[in-house]
């Protein structure tokens, strides 16, 4: 066999001096997707690839385990409209989750299938939101993997379309106006009336009335304001108040507005300030009751629940009506006001230390009554009631040997049972999972969920630390086709909860963002020295994982600290800290990351930035990154530039600790098909498996 070497890849003598700083760049030409040169770069890495994976035995066994662990299928939290029941499904050997409605008593059927529509599986269903009165549908499709939602409506009854499609609502709310005779919603300018960089911001929210050509629909709020900000929008049921909200890129830093409906034209509401300039979340809602309810963590890290008259909405007059708690995070609520309840009942949802529970509150004092029972120790998925009232709700739950359930809970009675299971039959391994905590660097205690064999053989095991740390991101436990197929073949999975998420509220996310954020690679580093001094792994058997963000948070372990790690996969990564704001999506994350153009937050990017602490001689660990072409979040180029330099840069021979990178064409950044999903987590597993020689029983 020829010797095996890594493409060559050209160093540019790009040095840079920002703000004092000397940057290197020798792989900038890799920023360009389209040229003759980065073609034939990647051309090539897809045949290092695709040669040195073909010894990857455990590949086609990862591949049959993952899909029957995915073959249990999903049921969605039932959303109602009268006794029109909708709720996604998706069925065993389907790729994606089909959108059903039930009409009382009758029988269910399909009304979006994404897989109908698009045998080849590229076609997702990003959001759906039926008419107040369940006869009208609008849903956001994205097609051919390219993640650019298209907005339709359609007849609830017949499904043909009743008007003709939006273009530029990625990420749109919709909020019906009562009747279904108009909606509000958020577009994204014409690419022709911004410059050609920014063709992924300028927001506008606007009013559509059904019938009309969506370049007729009036502009409600947005125009002067910052590029980034996105919009939220939503009617109170009674079709009295609109509620406005914006944030600046990822931040939490909400400003709201309401207006009152009645009191002039819908294309021109008048908006009262709730919150402006104010550095922190706020989720407003007008209830059943005529409250406006305020899920806010201003002056509680952890979350509090206010009211106040949507005619008085500011701060001075809100009013706590559930507390912060000192060690869970507030997660939602809901009102139960239906007949026969001696009174109307809130049902709160908490985070405690990643685990999910729900507090049952008197609506009107606040006064705590009590709690529900849950399924396990795992974590909640939606919180749903009747819009008209009622004594009934619905919650998703899942833990990590339990695929997502309905849940009812019957206020009448205090019962909780099982609505809905997944439709699937599946065989699950025998699991022990335990929470552990550890100290940091600085002596922050940080919480990890350890998944293992019931029956470990002994130790040191094949481990998977996998982590994310940041956007207010949580990880709670929940099933996963991936783990459970590591730990049946022997392995151990680890979830670490870094600071930047909110696990423990606000404090704990900002504790890793902007001048914080080494504490995330710190605290990695922490979980993997706990792995390996607990004696569950050594590392030799240790890997680190993660995407996007957290394939910033690899790039970081890797260029750090590559003595604790054998192997690591990268998937979809910001790794060039300087530059991102450059690329997909970038400028919506400096609030997060903090900006190249700003002299102190530079050190802090060059302080950690993956791209730029590669270090010549370094014994990397085996590394695998794997990126999506259609990917309009974050660029591949990033995985590109890092790749190269760290095949350049590394002194581990190429047959041991290999760089490596794995290209897939006609997908994006999140949404994919089930066949999909179980070829990339069926090659991930078996590279990792490969590098921690972890064999199959």
């Amino acid at each position: 066999m020829r010797e095996l070497r890594y493409p060559p890849a050209t160093r540019l003598d790009i040095d840079e001096t920002l703000h004092g700083h000397t940057v290197r760049d020798p792989y900038r030409w890799l920023e360009d997707a389209d040229s003759t040169e980065t073609k034939e770069w990647s051309a090539a890495q897809d045949t290092l690839y695709n040669q040195l994976s073909s010894a990857y035995e455990t590949r086609d066994w990862f591949a049959d385990q993952v899909r029957s662990l995915m073959g249990a299928g999903h049921v969605g939290v039932p959303l109602w409209r009268g006794e029109r029941r909708f709720r996604s499904r998706r069925n065993p050997g389907q790729e994606h989750a089909v959108l059903h409605v039930r009409d009382g008593g009758g029988p269910e059927r399909a009304l979006i299938d994404p897989g109908a529509l698009d045998p080849s599986g590229l076609t997702t269903l990003d959001a759906w939101r039926p008419s107040p009165d369940g006869r009208l549908l609008a849903y956001q499709l994205s097609e051919g993997g390219d993640e650019e939602s298209l907005l339709r409506v359609i007849d609830v009854d017949s499904g043909e379309l009743v008007d003709e499609p939006i273009d530029r609502t990625r990420y749109s709310p919709v909020a019906w106006l009562p009747d279904g005779s108009a909606f509000y919603y958020v577009r994204r300018l014409p690419e022709d009336e911004v410059p050609e960089d920014e063709t992924s911001y300028h927001r506008r929210v606007y009013l559509h009335r059904l019938g009309t050509p969506a370049d007729q629909d009036a502009l409600v709020f947005g125009a002067g304001r910052d590029k980034t900000e996105y919009f939220g929008v939503s009617v109170s049921r009674d079709g009295r108040w609109l509620l406005l909200t914006s944030v600046k890129g990822t931040s939490s830093a909400t400003n709201a507005w309401i207006a009152d409906l009645a009191e002039g034209p819908l294309e021109s509401p008048r908006l009262v300030t709730i919150q402006e300039d104010v550095d922190h979340d706020l989720h407003p809602e007008v209830g059943r009751d005529g409250r406006l309810y305020l899920f806010t963590d201003r002056d509680a890290p952890r979350g509090r629940l206010c009211v106040t008259d949507p005619a008085a909405p500011g701060y001075e007059n809100w009013s706590t009506l559930v507390a912060e708690d000192p060690e869970a995070v507030l997660e939602g609520h809901a009102l139960l006001d239906g007949e026969g309840l001696d009174s109307p009942e809130l049902l709160v949802a908490w985070s405690r230390h990643a685990i999910s529970e729900i507090s049952r509150h008197d609506a009107g004092s606040g006064e705590r009554l009590g709690t529900l029972a849950m399924p396990g120790l795992g974590s909640l998925n939606g919180l749903s009631t009747r819009p008209e009232g009622g004594h009934e709700a619905w919650f998703g739950y899942t833990d990590n040997t339990h695929p997502s359930s309905v849940y009812h809970y019957d206020a009448r009675s205090g019962e909780v049972t099982r609505w809905a299971d997944p439709p699937g039959e599946i065989e699950l391994p025998g699991v022990r999972t335990e929470q552990v905590a550890f100290s940091s660097k600085d002596g922050t205690t940080v919480r990890m969920l350890v998944v293992s064999p019931a029956e470990p053989a002994d130790g040191p095991l094949p481990t998977v630390l996998y982590g994310y740390g940041g956007f207010q991101i949580s990880l709670t436990p929940g099933y996963s086709a991936a783990i459970l197929a590591w730990v049946r073949a022997g392995g151990v999975y680890a979830v670490a909860n870094l600071r930047g998420g909110l696990e423990e509220g606000e404090e704990w996310h900002r504790g890793g963002m902007l001048g914080n954020k080494q504490n995330v690679f710190d605290d990695c580093a922490a979980a993997a020295e706990h792995l390996v001094s607990s004696g569950i792994t050594s590392t030799e058997r240790l890997a680190v994982m993660g995407g996007s963000n957290g394939g910033l948070l690899v790039g970081a372990m890797v260029t750090q600290r590559p003595d604790l790690f054998a192997a690591a996969v990268c998937s979809a990564p910001l790794l060039d800290m300087v530059r991102y704001e450059r690329f997909g999506l970038g400028q919506l994350w400096n609030v997060e990351y903090g900006s190249a153009e700003d002299p102190e937050q530079l050190g802090w990017l060059l302080g950690y930035s993956p791209y730029h602490n590669v270090r010549s001689g370094t014994r990397y660990p085996a590394t695998l990154f794997t990126v999506f072409d259609n990917d309009t979040r974050v660029d591949p180029m990033h995985a590109r530039k890092l790749c190269a330099w760290m095949q350049h840069a590394t002194s581990a021979p190429i047959g041991e600790h290999p760089v490596l990178i794995r290209r897939e064409a006609e997908v994006g950044h999140s949404s994919r098909s089930v066949s999909r999903s179980v070829a990339l987590t069926s090659e991930q597993l078996a590279f990792l498996a490969h590098h921690l020689g972890l064999s199959i029983p």
